[in-house]
């Protein structure tokens, strides 16, 4: 594997160069405000935050409390994963010795069970038993799967037996789901005496996205003020509506509205520090994942003008679940482009317990910088980034590789900490 980092293009470097300026000279502040951070909120067993950089502004985009992709990490992040799995669970403080892991219901995406089976593999170097534990209510006998990867992965049915969950002939100690409960809370899953991590009330049955961006806006001012930055420069703006229905164009005009509210507030900032591109909002689903019910817009008369066909796109996100409510967030540019073809790249940052234990750059070919990378055509590059993620050095140019990847590991910390907040 060729270790090489995404080109950063853009005209504007002065004030994502003030911020990482910022972060180093304030390294020993900002690392004792978060371990103070996790003294008064304990991190979510594991998360991934989506980041983008636009060379003025650095800021998470999404947040993903179940998070897929271990498959994409560089093989050197696995050895931390390992540790900071082993120091996860014995912060719950439990005799844990068997897992049980429950995964999406995505039997026929290979890519995401190669997902599950890596992370078997960091539960089980950790020193764990592991089996995995399907919520498909046609699997009546086990399911074994050989992975592209000549990874082997058995899936096997869910026991309950009253308040204990178990498959055969294991009981665990603990269940980790890497479900979102996209379609609600399994009964099944209610009332265990076993802990569930991350805890139920977390999937996307229950939580949404503004609830989440409000708690990061705060963080983001909190952690603002200890090392005197403007929290713009961190935190993407972001407004709601009611109830909307795409189909039946319900609710239209108070979403073309607070896009063009949001979009006035985008303008000012770009004014205030000389930004010499058009702002955009994204307008998303305010609950679920996998990058479905997403579209970029500039004005709030594309809302009011959206086809049948661009409606039928944002009426439903995953497994058909319908879309009532959305998130208008200021759309972040991503200037990070990989490879000869210059595809536009984000970053993707992986933590487990408080610590960054690796990620990857999101592709894509077709895609451009204010548009939503999440999405088919997309492919991932791993890179061995996560030294950089913790060790900035100092000697070198503040936007050198190590510096840009601290400054991401600092943000995606701050992700983290607001879906602590969240949890707790």
């Amino acid at each position: 594997m060729v270790d090489v980092t995404p080109h950063l293009s853009t005209l504007l470097h002065a004030p994502l160069d003030h911020l990482q300026t910022h972060l180093l000279a304030h390294q020993a502040d900002i690392e004792r405000w978060l371990r103070l951070q996790w003294q008064d909120t304990p991190a979510p067993f594991y998360a991934s935050v989506d980041l983008r950089n636009a060379g003025f502004k650095l800021a998470p985009v999404d947040t993903n409390l179940f998070p897929a992709g271990f498959n994409n990490l560089n093989a050197s992040s696995i050895p931390l994963a390992i540790q900071a799995v082993q120091s996860a669970i014995e912060r719950l403080n439990i005799s844990a010795r068997n897992i049980l892991l429950i995964p999406e219901n995505h039997t026929r995406n290979l890519f995401y069970l190669e997902s599950v089976a890596t992370l078997r593999d960091i539960l089980q170097k950790a020193g764990y038993q592991v089996r995995i534990g399907s919520l498909l209510p046609d699997l009546q006998t086990p399911q074994a799967f050989t992975l592209p990867s000549k990874q082997s992965l058995l899936l096997e049915p869910l026991i309950r037996d009253d308040d204990c969950l178990v498959v055969k002939d294991f009981v665990p100690c603990l269940v980790l789901l890497n479900n979102d409960l996209s379609l609600g809370r399994p009964p099944i899953l209610e009332y265990l005496h076993q802990q569930i991590v991350p805890p139920l009330h977390v999937g996307w049955s229950s939580r949404l996205k503004s609830s989440y961006f409000n708690i990061y806006s705060q963080v983001a001012k909190e952690f603002s003020e200890q090392i005197d930055i403007d929290p713009w420069l961190i935190d993407p703006q972001f407004r709601n509506c009611g109830e909307i229905n795409f189909m039946k164009k319900e609710g239209y005009e108070c979403l073309a509205d607070n896009v063009d509210a949001l979009l006035s507030v985008i303008q000012r900032k770009y004014s205030e520090y000389n930004v010499p591109h058009e702002p955009f909002v994204i307008v998303k689903a305010d609950a679920g994942s996998y990058g479905m019910g997403v579209m970029t817009v500039h004005n709030g008369e594309e809302i009011l003008a959206l086809n049948r066909k661009q409606r039928t796109r944002m009426s439903s996100t995953k497994e058909g679940q319908k879309i009532s409510q959305v998130i208008l967030q200021e759309g972040v540019y991503t200037f990070e482009t990989w490879g000869p073809k210059k595809a536009v790249a984000e970053p993707v940052v992986y933590m487990i317990d408080h610590f960054v234990v690796g990620g990857f750059y999101r592709v894509h070919t077709t895609r451009g910088i204010n548009e939503n990378l999440n999405a088919p055509g997309m492919h991932f590059e791993p890179l061995a980034f996560i030294n950089s993620c913790i060790t900035p050095d100092k000697n070198m140019a503040v936007d050198a590789d190590p510096n840009r990847f601290y400054a991401y590991g600092v943000i995606a910390r701050l992700a983290l900490l607001a879906a602590a907040r969240e949890l707790n």
